[in-house]
């Protein structure tokens, strides 16, 4: 026979006041059995009301404590009992019992034991003892809720390794009263040993302010290596607290870690699982001793960046060989996938250029103006151009680098050898908003909004006279593109579309601006005039570095240039720019870099 006792309703933090008690119409209990009594026994725990179930053990006080003890130790809201089977003989039984305990945030745990029964002068009472409440629980023990930490999701790049993973960071401070005595003395040691980290510390002013810090006073918090580094020197000193705190931690510390930090606050919220917890039993001194229950946490499910290990560290190893500011980005022109955004020490230094950086593009924005041209119906590749070493166009004379004159070519040749007075005579006649309606259609201008990375594209502004239409058409006057922009540019002559940038898989770019799309035709003329600048012109350094295609760039500025190269290769567009690097070739040979150290035809 079974009968079934619960909590009637449930709040939280509250227990009900009416038992539901339910007999089976099937199985009667013998009128001399000890069920009755155990069916008001687990009536009255049901409810919560101890003191009334207490009263019906041999041993009441007891039992009062340790129900109390249950209730509070599991923080129940609940408690739902069955009874499965009962057996006496003479003045002694059991009731097989089934518990069901309602726990905090929705939590059960269900087990099954067993009440024993004795009667005395004809009244049957709980025969009280421990393993009333659970078949493993030990005289004055207790149960206890515990929580468990939720378990870190990793982060991973597209090829599956790890960036980030749960880990630790460690926190050292000065406690000035622990220290007591040696204060002084730690403060010396302390400053000296920290000061890599921290160069203003002080041993006196650090002993004055721990003084008058209430508890330890916070110095630095260092990763694994920093902490390895110093802790044999200042771990054990009096006064010194390090204290462990989770953090998801880089797996590689020189694997684009502006990049990696900032995805790392972007997805934060995102990495903590579901937690676990454990029923546990405690002795009188409150130190665990078994557990009866254990619900393992559940993590959350990885997150997956776009970058590539491969084409990050190539990238990055080829601009670290650079003395200037140096930077590389790499798009996915069939996915907008960002593959590599690299930058060397000296660009670290202002921020991250590589994608927020503006400066003027040079040639590499001939892209762009001989598209426009191609879109206006003003030349096609073939068309024959003046490419004069010098032109007069308003009040600017426009001069080829070196004033080199290849005197009237086709518009593909000019491109690969780079005429700067070609372009700027297309501009030329071109409106005022026709460089900047067809920037759009490569990506350049629009504001992208990218989970993980923050981005300026560029900006190309409407022309206001002749003198401005003339520089913008090769890439000076008031053109201004970031590195990102310049690879979106490329991506989008790779794909026939600009594609929508994204970093982390998953979160979706929002997109704000004006973007026409570009017609077939225009991508049709541009590729394989990009391709002549490297056969043939230009960027004859890539020769042998498979089906490169692109657009070299030297961008003046007062007392330098800027040396550029965008384009792409297969599944891969790129941009590189030397801050100040004059000649294009050191562009190109930078990316030639890049190519040597990634695997044979990668994307190709």
């Amino acid at each position: 026979m079974a009968s079934l006792f619960s909590s009637a309703s449930r709040a939280a933090g509250v227990v009900s006041v009416a038992a539901l008690v339910i007999s089976l119409a099937a199985c009667t209990p013998r009128p001399n059995g000890p069920e009755p009594v155990a069916e008001q026994f687990f009536a009255a725990l049901a409810t919560g009301d101890t003191g009334a179930a207490a009263e019906l053990a041999d041993h009441p006080e007891d039992a009062r404590t340790a129900l109390n003890q249950a209730w509070a130790g599991l923080q129940a809201s609940g408690l739902d009992a069955t009874i499965l089977s009962s057996k006496y003989a003479e003045d002694t039984g059991s009731v097989a019992y089934r518990y069901t305990w309602h726990l905090p945030k929705d939590r059960t745990w269900t087990y099954d034991g067993q009440l024993n029964m004795i009667r005395d002068e004809g009244r049957w009472e709980v025969r009280w003892s421990a393993t009333g409440l659970h078949p493993r629980l030990g005289e004055n023990q207790t149960f206890a809720l515990r929580a468990d930490p939720p378990p870190r999701a990793s982060v991973n790049e597209r090829g599956g390794t790890n960036i980030l993973v749960p880990g630790y960071r460690y926190n050292f401070a000065l406690d000035a009263k622990a220290a007591g005595a040696d204060l002084m003395s730690t403060a010396r040691v302390v400053a000296d040993t920290l000061r890599r980290f921290d160069n203003t510390l002080d041993p006196q002013r650090l002993a004055e302010q721990a003084s008058s810090t209430k508890g330890p006073m916070s110095l630095v918090t260092l990763r694994q290596a920093d902490r390895d580094a110093v802790f044999g020197a200042i771990g054990a000193l009096p006064g010194v607290v390090v204290t462990l705190q989770p953090e998801m931690v880089p797996t590689d510390e020189h694997f684009a870690p502006a990049l990696v930090d900032q995805v790392k606050k972007t997805v934060a919220d995102e990495l903590d699982g579901n937690p676990g917890w454990r029923i546990v039993t405690v002795n009188q001194n409150g130190v665990d001793v078994d557990v009866l229950n254990e619900v393992p946490g559940q993590p959350a499910p990885s997150v997956t960046v776009s970058l590539d290990r491969a084409v990050q560290n190539a990238a990055q190893n080829a601009v670290d060989i650079t003395g200037k500011q140096a930077m590389i980005v790499v798009i996915k022109p069939s996915t907008g996938e960002i593959l590599a955004v690299a930058q060397n020490a000296a660009a670290d230094r202002d921020g991250p250029i590589a994608t927020m950086g503006l400066y003027p593009p040079g040639s590499t924005f001939k892209i762009v103006t001989a598209g426009a041209a191609i879109e206006r119906d003003m030349a096609t590749p073939n068309t024959l151009l003046g490419c004069p070493g010098h032109l007069d166009i308003g009040q600017r004379t426009v001069p080829n680098y070196g004033g080199f004159d290849l005197g009237t070519v086709p518009m593909s040749r000019a491109f690969a050898s780079s005429c700067n007075t070609t372009f700027a005579e297309l501009a030329s006649r071109m409106p005022p908003r026709g460089l900047t309606q067809a920037a759009s259609q490569y990506g350049i201008g629009p504001d992208y909004k990218i989970a993980g990375i923050d981005t300026v594209s560029g900006s190309v502004p409407p022309t206001v006279n002749l003198t401005e239409r003339t520089e913008d058409g090769f890439g000076q006057g008031k053109v201004l593109v970031s590195p990102f922009g310049m690879a979106l540019a490329a991506a989008t002559v790779a794909a026939g579309h600009t594609p929508i940038p994204q970093l982390i898989e998953g979160r979706e770019t929002e997109i704000t601006g004006d973007r026409q799309p570009i017609p077939p035709e225009v991508v049709d003329n541009l590729r394989p005039m990009m391709r002549l600048v490297v056969t043939n012109g230009t960027a004859k350094d890539l020769q042998g570095a498979g089906d490169v295609r692109g657009k070299t760039g030297e961008a003046e500025f007062n007392g330098g240039s800027h040396s550029w190269f965008a384009g792409y290769r297969g599944d891969m567009a790129f941009s590189a720019l030397i801050v100040g690097g004059g000649s294009s070739e050191w562009a190109v040979r930078m990316l030639k870099g890049m190519f040597d150290s990634l695997p044979p035809d990668y994307l190709g």
